[in-house]
């Protein structure tokens, strides 16, 4: 190989790298908040749904996780108004958090928590949304775990036949009860049998190996809320690191929101802060 040549081909190297190179893979994430974060305020009616969802789009934020208890109310008059409002600001109402306990030891009570779901259901038809959020509830008095399990499995799967027909998954949120751990919480969603159930993922609210026991909830995972702080080994809280749990929600096949829910004090301080932090680390990892 003479001069001429060696050097054409040296300069055809970086060219040739570009080519194979393979890009950072991307996944298909959207940042959302939970309007629980603003619970003192919609409480006090000294914020409106109205202006939440105008916040949200000034901030560049996705989509609006509806905590539905300070709807001021569910005509279908105000949730038309809303689902527009939320469109004209190009804001997605994705999400309804409701009340409800699946867990129930009788059928009286149970049937009234199908009742509940059913309620909420069309609601949140009504503003499009494409999914709720409901609670598994407290273990029963004198009740095994294994019995509760199964009664929130039989509510959740009657509730997940109507809410089917509409086109809406149900999340069981990992929270308090019977479904503070990982464990139950999966239990009950595999026992109801549904397409149309999963988990709503909570990466603040396991109680200890928070990165460890979010992951097992991935598979099942149907919406996300993203905490600031997630526990450690021993149960102590620490920072979040978004970027990785991102990552593993990306790696583990999860498509849709992550969602800001903010528990502190200061929501007009810390708030706005933490939405930009949280946008920027999904636009990062997102297609």
């Amino acid at each position: 190989m003479n001069r001429r040549q060696l050097i054409t081909t040296l300069a055809a190297v970086p060219a040739a790298s570009q080519l194979t190179a393979q890009p950072a893979k991307k996944f298909h994430l959207r940042a959302g908040l939970v309007a629980y974060s603003y619970r003192k305020e919609l409480a006090a009616k000294s914020l409106s749904y109205e202006d939440l969802i105008r916040r949200i789009a000034d901030w560049g934020l996705d989509g609006l996780d509806c905590t539905v208890y300070w709807f001021p109310d569910t005509s279908a008059e105000y949730l038309a108004s809303l689902r527009k409002t939320a469109y004209r600001n190009g804001v997605q109402l994705y999400n309804a958090g409701v009340r409800v306990h699946l867990s129930q030891p009788t059928a009286e009570l149970q049937r009234a928590e199908f009742d509940n779901i059913r309620k909420w259901v069309d609601v949140a038809d009504r503003i499009g949304a494409s999914h709720m959020r409901v609670f598994g509830g407290e273990v029963p008095k004198g009740a095994s775990e294994s019995q509760a399990i199964a009664w929130a499995a039989e509510v959740l799967k009657r509730g997940a036949e109507y809410a089917g027909g509409k086109g809406i998954t149900l999340g069981v949120e990992n929270d308090y009860g019977l479904t503070t751990d990982a464990g139950p919480t999966i239990e009950v969603v595999k026992q109801a049998m549904s397409p149309w159930v999963g988990v709503n993922a909570d990466s603040g609210n396991l109680r200890t190996n928070g990165y460890a026991n979010f992951a097992t909830l991935i598979p099942y995972a149907t919406n996300v809320h993203m905490k600031a702080e997630v526990s450690g080994a021993n149960g102590k809280k620490e920072a979040a690191d978004w970027n990785r749990l991102l990552g593993m929600l990306g790696s583990g096949g999860y498509k849709g929101y992550a969602a800001l829910e903010y528990e502190g004090n200061d929501a007009d301080a810390d708030i706005p802060r933490l939405a930009a932090d949280l946008r920027a680390a999904v636009r990062k990892v997102s297609a």
